[in-house]
């Protein structure tokens, strides 16, 4: 059984490293690395090729984003024979030395195409990085997911993410065009639409940093809206929500996407430009227009 794990890197070399040490020290050791570096820096090639695992060092002359980077590496796991791919990114890390072997155990007994280990907060690992909704109770620490070994029909994808060689057959690679944010969110719509069992495994954890900021509460905390910190990230964000949501296994969540944001820019913000924005971005990604800023 070969396991290769990727990496997606782009100028962040002090945090690839601590994340380089967790994924190639683990107990059960990937047979393969392939980091793909979006900046083509000499200085994390020289930092793959010394790691204590064979590794392929892919320098992309061209900012692929994450959903590029993803796509190219996964596709040069698959050229290399890999059975498993293992996905991490830069900024973030296994909680510890066996976190592989738990997901391939987990994986095998429950016969899983995917999964996925819990995304905690790098620096508070007993909280989310992300709060997880299950109907309209919202989850925002590891001891409310509960003890039972899986999590089925939910991951957290990319972040220590296992998937075996026949889904990647079935659901694809990362869309390119999406280039960041959302990438993950297409990857797992496929997952859903293709029938392959998948899961999160609630007896491990991949460390990244807490994103919950990100996620306004609405009506009272029962409902959650985005709204991230900078432009470049709305545009991404919001555009590529606008291509998502008007895919096959996302529309029924077309009135709820209208009612959350409306609420948030016009209720409880106030904010017309902002919700005329949204909607501009949201028009471009139905109509495909994948030009990045």
């Amino acid at each position: 059984m070969k396991i290769v794990a990727v990496v997606v890197t782009h100028r962040r070399q002090e945090l690839l490293t601590e994340s380089l040490k967790v994924v190639a020290g683990q107990s059960r050791p990937v047979d393969h690395l392939i980091v793909v570096d979006n900046a083509a820096e000499p200085a994390v090639q020289a930092l793959v090729e010394g790691q204590p695992v064979e590794a392929t060092y892919i320098g992309s002359q061209n900012n692929l984003g994450g959903a590029g980077g993803f796509a190219l590496g996964m596709l040069h796991a698959l050229a290399l024979g890999a059975d498993w791919v293992w996905l991490a990114d830069d900024d973030g890390r296994p909680e510890g030395p066996d976190v592989l072997q738990k997901l391939l155990d987990c994986a095998i007994k429950h016969e899983l195409a995917e999964v996925s280990p819990v995304v905690c907060n790098i620096g508070e690992p007993d909280r989310l990085a992300f709060p997880l909704r299950r109907g309209l109770v919202w989850r925002r620490w590891r001891h409310e997911l509960g003890d039972e070994e899986l999590l089925p029909g939910i991951a957290s994808l990319f972040n220590g993410a296992l998937f075996s060689a026949t889904a990647i057959e079935a659901v694809g690679v990362p869309d390119l065009r999406l280039f960041v944010r959302g990438d993950e969110v297409d990857v797992h719509r496929r997952l859903v639409q293709s029938g392959l069992p998948f899961g999160t495994c609630l007896q491990t954890a991949y460390l990244h940093p807490d994103g919950s900021d990100e996620f306004k509460p609405i009506f009272g905390g029962k409902m959650h809206t985005q709204y991230p910190d900078n432009e470049v990230k709305r545009y991404y964000t919001y555009r590529n929500r606008g291509y998502l949501l008007s895919q096959r296994g996302m529309r029924k969540l077309l009135l709820q996407e209208w009612v959350r944001f409306s609420w948030y820019f016009l209720v409880s913000k106030r904010d017309v430009a902002g919700w005329r924005e949204w909607n501009r971005l949201r028009k471009l990604g139905r109509q495909e227009q994948f030009r990045r800023v």
